[in-house]
Protein backbone atom coordinates (compact mmCIF):
# COMPACT_ATOMS: atom_id res chain seq x y z
CA UNK A 1 0.00 0.00 0.00
CA UNK A 2 1.29 3.54 -1.26
CA UNK A 3 2.35 5.90 1.75
CA UNK A 4 -0.12 9.14 2.05
CA UNK A 5 1.96 12.20 3.33
CA UNK A 6 -0.29 13.64 5.67
CA UNK A 7 -0.04 17.31 6.83
CA UNK A 8 0.59 17.75 10.27
CA UNK A 9 0.33 21.98 12.13
CA UNK A 10 1.55 22.80 15.01
CA UNK A 11 0.17 25.96 16.23
CA UNK A 12 -0.76 28.18 19.30
CA UNK A 13 0.67 30.77 21.53
CA UNK A 14 2.54 28.13 23.91
CA UNK A 15 5.55 27.14 24.25
CA UNK A 16 6.45 23.82 22.59
CA UNK A 17 5.63 24.02 18.49
CA UNK A 18 8.91 24.40 17.23
CA UNK A 19 9.95 21.03 19.93
CA UNK A 20 6.76 18.83 18.71
CA UNK A 21 8.32 19.36 15.11
CA UNK A 22 12.11 18.23 16.46
CA UNK A 23 10.49 15.16 18.46
CA UNK A 24 8.63 13.65 14.81
CA UNK A 25 12.11 14.44 13.42
CA UNK A 26 14.27 12.20 15.52
CA UNK A 27 11.73 9.66 15.22
CA UNK A 28 11.61 9.83 11.62
CA UNK A 29 15.44 9.62 11.33
CA UNK A 30 15.35 6.73 13.40
CA UNK A 31 12.95 5.04 11.27
CA UNK A 32 15.44 5.93 8.25
CA UNK A 33 13.51 8.57 6.63
CA UNK A 34 14.95 11.27 4.96
CA UNK A 35 13.92 14.74 6.37
CA UNK A 36 15.05 18.40 5.57
CA UNK A 37 14.22 20.93 8.40
CA UNK A 38 13.54 24.57 6.69
CA UNK A 39 13.18 27.43 9.11
CA UNK A 40 11.15 30.36 8.24
CA UNK A 41 11.95 33.39 10.61
CA UNK A 42 15.66 32.08 12.71
CA UNK A 43 18.25 33.67 10.97
CA UNK A 44 21.37 31.45 9.58
CA UNK A 45 24.04 34.69 11.19
CA UNK A 46 22.97 32.53 14.81
CA UNK A 47 23.18 29.34 15.89
CA UNK A 48 20.36 27.23 17.41
CA UNK A 49 20.76 23.92 19.57
CA UNK A 50 18.63 22.04 17.29
CA UNK A 51 20.32 23.09 14.18
CA UNK A 52 23.36 22.27 15.54
CA UNK A 53 21.72 18.55 16.79
CA UNK A 54 19.83 18.00 13.59
CA UNK A 55 23.21 18.57 11.39
CA UNK A 56 24.84 15.75 13.94
CA UNK A 57 22.13 13.81 12.85
CA UNK A 58 22.77 14.24 9.52
CA UNK A 59 19.73 16.84 8.65
CA UNK A 60 19.59 19.04 6.27
CA UNK A 61 18.70 22.03 8.26
CA UNK A 62 18.35 25.67 6.60
CA UNK A 63 17.53 28.91 8.47
CA UNK A 64 15.77 31.12 5.91
CA UNK A 65 15.06 34.20 8.15
CA UNK A 66 16.53 37.24 9.15
CA UNK A 67 15.33 36.54 12.96
CA UNK A 68 12.25 39.47 14.20
CA UNK A 69 10.50 41.35 12.30
CA UNK A 70 11.51 44.44 14.51
CA UNK A 71 15.16 43.47 14.41
CA UNK A 72 15.58 44.74 10.18
CA UNK A 73 13.63 46.50 7.59
CA UNK A 74 10.31 45.66 6.42
CA UNK A 75 12.73 45.69 2.80
CA UNK A 76 14.73 43.37 3.92
CA UNK A 77 12.83 40.91 5.53
CA UNK A 78 10.34 40.85 2.70
CA UNK A 79 13.58 39.82 0.22
CA UNK A 80 14.42 37.55 2.92
CA UNK A 81 10.85 35.88 2.70
CA UNK A 82 11.00 35.44 -1.55
CA UNK A 83 14.16 33.82 -1.42
CA UNK A 84 12.85 31.38 1.33
CA UNK A 85 9.60 31.08 -0.54
CA UNK A 86 11.42 30.02 -3.74
CA UNK A 87 13.75 27.63 -1.42
CA UNK A 88 10.27 26.04 0.33
CA UNK A 89 9.09 25.44 -3.19
CA UNK A 90 12.08 23.73 -4.48
CA UNK A 91 11.72 21.36 -1.58
CA UNK A 92 8.05 20.90 -1.89
CA UNK A 93 8.68 19.33 -5.41
CA UNK A 94 11.79 17.39 -4.16
CA UNK A 95 9.85 13.50 -4.14
CA UNK A 96 13.45 12.60 -2.22
CA UNK A 97 12.01 14.14 0.69
CA UNK A 98 10.16 12.08 3.16
CA UNK A 99 9.32 14.62 5.77
CA UNK A 100 9.51 18.32 5.29
CA UNK A 101 9.59 20.35 8.18
CA UNK A 102 8.85 24.31 7.48
CA UNK A 103 9.14 25.41 11.04
CA UNK A 104 7.43 29.16 11.71
CA UNK A 105 5.64 29.10 8.23
CA UNK A 106 2.78 29.89 10.07
CA UNK A 107 4.52 33.38 11.77
CA UNK A 108 5.43 34.45 8.50
CA UNK A 109 2.15 34.13 6.90
CA UNK A 110 0.81 35.84 9.29
CA UNK A 111 3.10 38.75 9.24
CA UNK A 112 1.00 42.33 9.16
CA UNK A 113 3.11 44.79 10.13
CA UNK A 114 4.31 45.06 6.36
CA UNK A 115 2.92 43.25 3.29
CA UNK A 116 4.21 39.74 2.41
CA UNK A 117 1.46 38.35 -0.14
CA UNK A 118 3.46 39.24 -3.19
CA UNK A 119 6.33 37.61 -1.58
CA UNK A 120 4.86 34.64 0.00
CA UNK A 121 1.31 34.59 -1.23
CA UNK A 122 -1.01 32.23 0.67
CA UNK A 123 -2.95 30.90 -2.12
CA UNK A 124 0.37 30.05 -4.10
CA UNK A 125 1.97 28.58 -0.58
CA UNK A 126 -1.84 26.66 -0.34
CA UNK A 127 -1.23 25.31 -3.70
CA UNK A 128 2.47 23.98 -3.74
CA UNK A 129 0.90 21.80 -0.08
CA UNK A 130 -1.41 20.39 -1.89
CA UNK A 131 0.60 19.45 -4.90
CA UNK A 132 3.74 17.89 -3.23
CA UNK A 133 4.83 14.61 -3.61
CA UNK A 134 2.14 12.35 -2.59
CA UNK A 135 4.10 10.34 0.02
CA UNK A 136 5.87 13.56 1.78
CA UNK A 137 4.90 14.53 5.17
CA UNK A 138 4.95 18.02 5.55
CA UNK A 139 4.83 19.84 9.26
CA UNK A 140 4.38 23.48 9.92
CA UNK A 141 4.81 25.04 12.84
CA UNK A 142 4.06 28.33 14.32
CA UNK A 143 1.48 30.78 16.17
CA UNK A 144 -1.47 32.00 14.01
CA UNK A 145 -2.20 29.35 11.73
CA UNK A 146 -4.01 30.77 8.32
CA UNK A 147 -7.69 29.12 8.66
CA UNK A 148 -6.92 27.50 4.66
CA UNK A 149 -3.89 25.99 6.12
CA UNK A 150 -6.07 24.64 9.20
CA UNK A 151 -8.73 22.92 6.74
CA UNK A 152 -6.18 21.25 4.72
CA UNK A 153 -4.46 19.49 7.70
CA UNK A 154 -4.75 15.70 8.97
CA UNK A 155 -3.58 16.92 12.44
CA UNK A 156 -4.14 20.08 14.03
CA UNK A 157 -2.07 20.55 17.64
CA UNK A 158 -2.73 24.19 19.32
CA UNK A 159 -0.21 24.37 22.03
CA UNK A 160 -1.55 26.78 24.42
CA UNK A 161 0.10 28.51 27.49
CA UNK A 162 -0.77 27.27 31.04
CA UNK A 163 2.18 29.43 32.94
CA UNK A 164 5.54 30.06 31.59
CA UNK A 165 8.79 31.11 33.63
CA UNK A 166 9.04 34.33 31.00
CA UNK A 167 5.85 35.51 33.39
CA UNK A 168 8.32 35.42 36.31
CA UNK A 169 11.01 37.75 34.10
CA UNK A 170 13.01 34.80 33.10
CA UNK A 171 14.37 34.94 29.38
CA UNK A 172 15.24 32.52 27.26
CA UNK A 173 17.34 29.46 28.15
CA UNK A 174 20.31 28.38 26.23
CA UNK A 175 19.25 24.79 25.46
CA UNK A 176 15.19 25.15 25.92
CA UNK A 177 14.66 28.10 23.11
CA UNK A 178 17.94 28.55 21.59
Amino acid sequence: MERKGLLLVYTGEGKGKTTASLGLTVRAIGRGLNVRYMQFIKSPERTYGEQIALRKLGVETEQLGIGFTWTKTPEEHRAALAIAWSKVKAALADDSIDVLVLDELNNALAITKFPVDDVLPLEEVLQAIQNRPSAMHLVVTGRSAHPSLLALADLVSTIEPTKHYYEEGIPAVKGLEF
